[in-house]
């Protein structure tokens, strides 16, 4: 958006200055244009004033931080949300929500924190039909750096439960949880020695299971199920081969 007045001050610094208040911008962030310069009088007379016109071009904002700072104002919450570039995903934006009651959007285990992060992509993605094409936008939102602290208590989860399954040679599964904290977890046990993971159920409901890895180092199941079939498939052959030799060697006998 684009804002631009023209002003008028007695020298042209001072009319920028004036044209930065009247815009509500600091000064920094304004361009400008010279009109007319300023042109002193004779004894006070036929003095003219500095005329500039002013410029301040504002970037789109966000309609994901738009639609973000909207539900704070609705929910009367003491709360304020900025937007940054998301590191390594091309045109993404992380966007922050700190303040004295923003923990109220967490939810349990991140629950609600991740609904409004949904919504905030489908906002940030709607087309309309006049729209030009365009790649995705992905959207992430941290709350008082949640997700940081929240994947830490993950892998340290991973860790006491991977030495449960070691001590006890029992399997444990643990809570449901979503995408996102399900690859923690998978991720923490694969530095593991000893064990595995696997996931079961669906949707809401999928549980991750940390259970006992009984290959030894460089084994599959594939590759000894191949050599097993090899075994047998050669056999066959092997008997073929020398069931026609003899056929062949009685023939010429004449037997």
């Amino acid at each position: 958006m684009k804002q631009e007045k023209i002003v008028t001050g007695k020298t042209v610094e001072a009319a920028i200055l004036n044209g930065a208040k009247e815009l509500g911008i600091e000064r920094d962030l304004i361009t400008y244009e010279i009109i007319e310069m300023p042109k002193r009088g004779f004894l006070g007379f036929g003095e003219v004033p500095a005329k500039v016109k002013v410029f301040y071009e504002a970037e789109e904002e966000c309609p994901a931080l738009e639609f973000v700072k909207l539900i704070l104002g609705d929910m009367k919450l003491d709360a304020r949300a900025s937007v940054s570039d998301l590191p390594g995903s091309g045109n993404g934006k992380l966007i922050k929500i700190e303040g004295s009651e923003a923990g109220v959007l967490i939810g349990h285990h991140g629950e609600t924190l991740d609904s409004l992060q949904y919504l905030a992509n489908l906002v940030a993605n709607k087309r309309e039909e006049d729209d030009e094409p365009r790649g995705y936008t992905r959207i992430a939102i941290d709350i008082e750096d949640y997700r940081a602290k929240r994947e830490l208590t993950l892998r340290q989860l991973a860790g006491r439960m991977a030495q449960k399954v070691l001590k006890y040679k029992k399997s444990v599964t643990l809570e449901p949880m979503n995408p996102y904290e399900r690859r923690i977890i998978h991720s923490e046990i694969q530095n593991i020695q000893g064990v595995t993971t696997t996931s079961v159920g669906a949707d809401n409901n999928r549980k991750i299971i940390i259970f006992i890895d009984d290959k030894k180092p460089g084994e599959t199941v594939k590759s000894g199920q191949s050599k097993n079939k090899n075994r047998r498939s050669n056999q066959p052959g092997q008997n073929s081969s020398k069931s026609k030799s003899a056929e062949t060697h009685n023939k010429t006998a004449g037997v």
